[in-house]
This record gives structure tokens, C-alpha cells and sequence, in this order.
């Protein structure tokens, strides 16, 4: 009879000097064997935590006075900048703003803004070339914000609204929480700030889901966290927009937003839309990268002489403005402003514009854009978008390119590579251009341009704005005398 060769599990088998190896299912150590949280567990803990739940019933109520408060702020913007390029000339007998309007504007608007952030709280808020931050600043340094906003806004600057907007929202939300004597922690603040700022932002861009996207990308979270920091965010603007929604058509006041009236069709994709969506997404990317790099030299020597600096680069801005006027005859407010208007009139008829006047615009409003980056206070996102635009009707005559591509292509690429959160920016031109044609265009383009930027060098740091302190009395040590005022 022939026996079965012994197993290794057979003790009986095996001889005293074969070593015993333990098989690969044995128990490992208890200090090796424990296993992440499940992320599920993790979020129920969250949602039924006493303290989550009662902040973000906060928020649904926050969203309602943030959102007020962002309505009149953008009116009274509106208002101003209309009063200061339009009621303004027409008194003096002109149909329009001359060529030479912008100069002591954004003169006026230099030295204001200097003084402002040199003097008061917070600095009027972060310098618009460090890019987008997520909705922190306290209520102490609100007033410096809006003061800083009103003053560069409508007198010319090359910046949008939103970075007041997201500042003025998260303060006002803290603000309230403090008036409200509701418990305070660092999780309830950020949670706070975050929605409200995502109540305000949404005013502007007339949907909520841009802001909360807009958030969420900045405050770079993800797993349980983002969905703990969606949820407020999402709630308070959405009940935001209804609130200005519905307060914009009792009052009949409008402020604006992104959405554009296409009179064109788009048509379907072909390979030259892909194959130009590429390449615009590199060459923007490295336009609005070197516009970038000249506002963060601008705020290299605004940190070192903010009031002389800060004056310098605004009337800078306003050269740039006149000088598109004043060599294409048209008005100055396509460079010197936020481009909101200017957008919807180019995309309204994109053919009115000359290739002298698309090129023009893209020279000047950048110029002033990379100048009021780095000195002025406001958001980068509505001028990147112009810019993009006119890039994209610029390329639209390309061989296999149309018009509504190249747009679509054009905006992704700058709003993209302007924010730096590509995520956001398909979202916003997506939902701008009010169609889902362009997708794939629009996150090509996207993706391209981001890894365009990313591989740049990013260049110098944006330093903070010193404050001026007062003069010591002459013979006090310690103290250097302040840099004197324009």
C-alpha cells in the first residue's frame, strides 16, 4: 500500500529541526491589524453630532440676511460704476467717457486703496494675485473690505467682485453667529464662514451650485470633510438665491450675472474643435500664467512702498484703458472694468468687433489686469473670462474652429488657469455658455491649461501689505519714519 506523503500541517510528519513557518492567514499584531474608519461610519458620526446639525440649521438662516447684504452690495457697486462712466459724462455733455476718463479715476482709486490698506483691518482683504481664498476674514476687517472694494470697483479696476463678496459673506456669517451667542469652535467657523461666503458668491453668478462648487475646490477637502463642509455651503446659497432671486423682482434693482445670450447655435463637435481646444488651453495658459506673474511683481513693490506702489500700478491701469481708447476709438470701459458688460456685448455680436480691436483688448485689459492683481482689491475671475472670450473669438476664423467653440475654449482656458481650480471653472463656463455641447471643449481646454500653469514657474510670493504705523517723535529710537504719502 502506498501512504500519502505527509502534509505540512501535519505535526506527526515533520521533523524536530524543520523550522514551523506560520501560514500567510496567521493574525498579525494588534498594533498592524487595526483598519482604517470607514469613511460611511465616519460621515454618520458627522451628520448626527448635536453640534453639526444645529450649525447648519444656522446656515439655512444665515444665508438670508448674507445674501441681502450682497444684493445691496452689488447694487450700490452698480450703481456707482454707472453713475461715475455713464450720469457723470452725459452731464458734461458727452455721449460716452472720453479716452483720458480712467487716468484720474484710477488715480483717485490708488491712493484711496493704499490708504485703506495700509490703515484699516485686514488689509481690505487678500491681494487679488494670490488667488482665491476660501470665505475667513473676521468681522473687524469688513469695513476695510467693502471701503477697499467701492473704491476700486467702480472707478476702473480691471477686477471682478467676487473675492469682496466671499470675504464679506464669511465675516457676516461669523458676525451674526456672535450676535446670536451661538457656541463658538474652529469647525463651527470655518463652517460658518464657508456658507456664507457661498451665499454671497452665488448673487453674483446667479446659481448656487457655482458657489458651493467654488467652495469646496478651495477649501481643497475631500472624503467625509467634504461632504461636512457641502452641505452648509449648499444650503445657505441655495436659500441665498432664493432670497435675492425673489428680493432682485420685488425691488426691480438688478446687479448683473455671467449668463450670456447666444444668438448662435452650436453646432456639433469635430476633430478641429478638439485639436484647437488644445492648443488655445497652452496658449492661454501661458498668457494668463505670465499676467499672473506681472501682478505678483506688482505686489512685490507694492509690499515694499504700498502707497507710492499702489498709486503707480492703478494709474497704470488707467494708461492702459486710455490708451485702447484713444487708438481704437472705442470706449474706455472695455479695458478699464470688470469686463461683466463688455462680455455680454462682445458675445451679442462677436463680428462687430475688428481683429485690431480683439487684439487691442487683449494687450490693455491684460497689461491692466497683471497691474490691479497685485495693487488693487477684487476678484480675477470676471476679467480672465473677457479675456478668454476674446482670445476664442480672436481664434474663431482658424481653420475647423467656430465661434461658440472657440468661446467655450477661450473662457475654460483663462478661467482655469486664472482660479486655478479646474473643477469650478467647467462648471461656471458651462453654465454661462447654457449649453452642454461644448462640454468636452470646455474641460480639454481646461485640463490643458491647468497643466500648462502648473509646469510654469509660479514666481515671486505675494508678500503681505506692511501696515503704517504713525510717525515717532524725532530722536525716539526703534521706529523708521513712515514712507511718505503720494
Amino acid at each position: 500500500m502506498i501512504r500519502p506523503s505527509p502534509q505540512p500541517n501535519d505535526r506527526h510528519a515533520r521533523s524536530p529541526q524543520q523550522p514551523v513557518t506560520p501560514p500567510d492567514t496567521a493574525p498579525q499584531p494588534a498594533s498592524t491589524a487595526v483598519a482604517p474608519p470607514d469613511e460611511a461610519v465616519l460621515l454618520r458620526g458627522v451628520l448626527r453630532s448635536p453640534g453639526y446639525l444645529k450649525t447648519l440649521l444656522f446656515c439655512a438662516l444665515v444665508g438670508v440676511p448674507v445674501s441681502l447684504a450682497a444684493f445691496w452690495f452689488l447694487v450700490g457697486l452698480r450703481q456707482l460704476e454707472h453713475l461715475v462712466w455713464a450720469d457723470l459724462p452725459h452731464a458734461l455733455g458727452r455721449d460716452g467717457p472720453p479716452w483720458w476718463w480712467p487716468l484720474p479715476l484710477l488715480l483717485l482709486s490708488g491712493v484711496c486703496v493704499a490708504q485703506i490698506v495700509t490703515r484699516l483691518p485686514g488689509a481690505g482683504g487678500h491681494v487679488p494675485a494670490s488667488g482665491m481664498h476660501a470665505g475667513g476674514t473676521g468681522p473687524a476687517a469688513l469695513p476695510g473690505v467693502v471701503l477697499a472694494a467701492v473704491f476700486s470697483l467702480p472707478l476702473g479696476a480691471v477686477l471682478g467682485p467676487e473675492a469682496p463678496l466671499i470675504a464679506m459673506g464669511g465675516g457676516l456669517a461669523i458676525a451674526f453667529r456672535r450676535l446670536a451667542r451661538a457656541p463658538m469652535s474652529s469647525r463651527s467657523t470655518a463652517l460658518l464662514g464657508a456658507a456664507g461666503a457661498a451665499a454671497a458668491i452665488a448673487a453674483i453668478f446667479g446659481n448656487p451650485l457655482i458657489a458651493s462648487v467654488l467652495l469646496m475646490e478651495i477649501a481643497g477637502v475631500g472624503g467625509p470633510q467634504l461632504f461636512a463642509v457641502m452641505l452648509p455651503a449648499l444650503l445657505s446659497s441655495g436659500v441665498g438665491s432664493l432670497v435675492f432671486t425673489g428680493f432682485g423682482r420685488w425691488t426691480g434693482l438688478g446687479t448683473g450675472n455671467l449668463s450670456l445670450k447666444l444668438h448662435m447655435t452650436a453646432s456639433r463637435l469635430d476633430a478641429g474643435d478638439v485639436v484647437w481646444a488644445v492648443v488655445i488651453g497652452v496658449v492661454l495658459g501661458a498668457v494668463v500664467h505670465l499676467i499672473q506673474y506681472v501682478g505678483r511683481l506688482a505686489a512685490v513693490q507694492v509690499a515694499r512702498r504700498p502707497l507710492r506702489a499702489t498709486t503707480l500700478c492703478a494709474f497704470g491701469a488707467g494708461v492702459c484703458a486710455a490708451c485702447y481708447a484713444l487708438f481704437t476709438g472705442r470706449t474706455p470701459v472695455d479695458v478699464a472694468s470688470s469686463g461683466q458688460a463688455t462680455l455680454a456685448t462682445l458675445t451679442a455680436d462677436p463680428h462687430a468687433w475688428g481683429v485690431g480691436a480683439l487684439i487691442a483688448v487683449l494687450l490693455c485689459k491684460g497689461l491692466g489686469y497683471g497691474l490691479c492683481l497685485g495693487s488693487l482689491r477684487g476678484g480675477p475671475i470676471f476679467p480672465a473670462i473677457l479675456l478668454g472670450a476674446a482670445a476664442g473669438i480672436l481664434f474663431a476664423p482658424l481653420p475647423g474652429l467656430g465661434v461658440i467653440p472657440g468661446l467655450a475654449a477661450g473662457m475654460a482656458a483663462t478661467a482655469t488657469s486664472a482660479m486655478r481650480l479646474p473643477v469650478s471653472s467647467v462648471v461656471l463656463v458651462v453654465l454661462v455658455l447654457g449649453s452642454t455641447v461644448m462640454i468636452p471643449v470646455v474641460i480639454l481646454s481646461a485640463v490643458v491649461a491647468f497643466v500648462t500653469t502648473a509646469l510654469l514657474p509660479t514666481g515671486p510670493p505675494v508678500p503681505p501689505v506692511p501696515r503704517v504705523t504713525r510717525t515717532q517723535p524725532s530722536g525716539a529710537p526703534g521706529t523708521p519714519p513712515d514712507p511718505p504719502a503720494p
